[in-house]
């Protein structure tokens, strides 16, 4: 990125009122594009036609193209791991050929999806059934993308879930796994194990705890347990049947993950033709990502548009705003999928970054969000550009009053930042409120809205599995678009692993059987306050 010439543009915008774009008559359809039933709006944003094509031309410098062609081919562009990127592998369509070191991968990513279609059916069709009758919940044991992707995608798409009740546990805290639990009837209840290596602590913990809770009802509790995992000994050991066992390799990172065995919740949820159309989605917005033309390519400028606000304009967070409650896991999941993939510090090749990496991302579902944290976008002192979506249609035909009065709270969300209150304005409104001189005009300035605040818009049809796929789809390859423009590599994370291995040193020096010896005074201090003492007699 060539951040001589972004400052130039910068410098150009950055007090320009946005509406004053408007006077071109064609802004709206100009800076907007659609892709299948989706509706991107961009152009209640500070980006004019000359930025626009400064943006495209950064595009093309970084050879997005050529780094997205590599991505899809197979090539190892996590360079870190040496590992190729192919969680778009896990969708592709039947007769795809998808090449790793010279060996087609689909035909085996095919068969673990018949086998989960498979599985899914026998759970929902009763001829698999615990072992007091057929299987009414399941519990979702996972952590990170092992657990946001499900619990997201089942929320999301509660119209179509048929099948038995799905519960997600992800917190070591003993809390999460007893509330869950409580309820359950352990003879008719299915433990889903997603890890990778079968090791991780918090998912593993919670595991054990499960099959303890099982094992009071059930004589025998693994049978009622399926490994989402490649670690065929260890869930062998766990005593987990082979045929209840899914793998997936290492060329798909957990955030990037539900499109196969990780999605299994879902599948149970909705059922194998639902998860198929989800799979169809993403691969409709995979196919529209390669050959849709960068000024009409969605990913590509959802990208440019971030870059822009964070990199160019220097806001420093993103405000995520599905007007669709059933969306009310998406900001986290996008939290995850943009924090952990382009929260880096150093380039592909280890050298620092010139820039700021990725923004910080936070959202909740409208119109919860106006009653809460809108005071701060709408008159704090901060900017926070806003991404709002929302549906054409509901699915609820009995409320669509609900939804007119959603649709129009949304569309008056973006339309306010953008316009804003003067003092002219808020001073006229109080006309005839009891107000006079100073008085009037002190309480007109609690009532001026800055304006000039951006926004996008992304409307879609209506919440169906196909859409969640392209949903989903889109904003992964978003963040790879920022992350090649940036340099960086958006597919490790090792941010992660220093807590992870501290927190393994401090289990036997809370217990007692290690020493606190070369911890810093603070953590000392905190291990002492909260290590177990034994308890006085009275």
């Amino acid at each position: 990125m060539d951040l001589e010439q972004l400052a130039q543009h910068v410098a150009r915008s950055k007090d320009r009122p946005i509406m004053d774009l408007f006077s071109d008559p064609n802004r709206a359809a100009d800076f907007s594009v659609h892709a299948d039933c989706l509706l991107f709006d961009y152009s209640k944003t500070n980006i004019d036609r000359d930025t626009r094509a400064f943006l495209f031309d950064t595009a093309r410098a970084a050879d997005v193209a050529g780094r997205r062609d590599a991505m899809f081919e197979g090539e190892r562009i996590n360079e870190t791991e040496g590992r190729a990127v192919l969680h778009t592998a896990l969708r592709a369509a039947y007769g795809t050929v998808v090449k790793l070191d010279g060996e087609n991968i689909v035909p085996a990513v095919r068969a673990t999806r018949d086998r989960m279609a498979e599985f899914a059916r026998a759970v929902r069709n009763g001829s698999f059934r615990g072992q007091g009758g057929a299987i009414t919940d399941v519990v979702n044991i996972g952590i990170g993308g092992s657990d946001l992707g499900p619990l997201m995608a089942v929320r999301a798409l509660t119209p179509y879930s048929d099948g038995p009740c799905c519960h997600f546990v992800s917190n070591i805290d003993g809390a999460h796994l007893a509330d869950t639990l409580a309820p359950l009837n352990p003879e008719t209840t299915l433990i889903i194990v997603a890890s990778k290596t079968f090791t991780t602590v918090e998912t593993m913990t919670n595991a054990h705890s499960a099959r303890d809770w099982m094992a009071t009802k059930v004589k025998d509790p693994a049978a009622q347990f399926v490994a989402l995992s490649t670690a065929a000994d260890r869930t062998a050991a766990f005593g987990i049947p082979a045929e209840q066992t899914f793998g997936f390799e290492d060329w798909v990172g957990g955030r990037y993950s539900v499109w196969g065995p990780i999605g299994l919740a879902l599948g149970l949820s909705i059922g194998a033709d639902n998860f198929a159309d989800f799979l169809a989605g993403a691969r409709a917005m995979d196919d529209h990502f390669r050959k849709a033309p960068l000024e009409r390519n969605l990913p590509m400028l959802l990208a440019l548009v971030g870059l822009w606000h964070h990199q160019g304009m220097g806001y420093a967070t993103r405000a995520v705003l599905p007007y669709e409650q059933r969306l009310g896991r998406l900001p986290a999941y996008l939290q995850q999928l943009e924090m952990e993939s382009n929260g880096k510090r150093v380039t592909m090749s280890g050298d620092a970054l010139e820039t700021v990496s990725g923004p910080v991302v936070w959202g909740e579902p409208g119109t919860n969000g106006q009653h809460a944290f809108f005071q701060l976008i709408h008159q704090g002192t901060a900017v926070v550009p806003c991404e709002f979506m929302v549906a054409k249609h509901g699915h609820e035909a009995g409320y669509a009053h609900h939804h007119r009065l959603l649709i129009g709270n949304c569309l008056a969300q973006s339309e306010a930042l953008l316009k804003g209150r003067t003092f002219e304005e808020a001073r006229a409104s109080l006309s005839g409120k009891g107000f006079e001189g100073e008085e009037l005009d002190r309480q007109a300035r609690h009532r001026v809205f800055p304006g000039n605040r951006p926004s996008t818009t992304l409307i879609y049809d209506q919440l169906t599995p196909f859409v969640l796929g392209q949903l989903l789809a889109l904003y992964e390859h978003r963040v790879f678009v920022e992350g090649v423009i940036l340099g960086i590599n958006s597919f490790d994370q090792w941010g992660v692993e220093l807590g992870k291995e501290l927190a393994k040193d401090l289990d036997p020096i809370l217990t007692g059987s290690a020493s606190a010896e070369g911890k810093d005074p603070s953590t000392q201090m905190l291990i002492n306050h909260l290590r177990p003492r034994a308890r006085k007699s009275n």
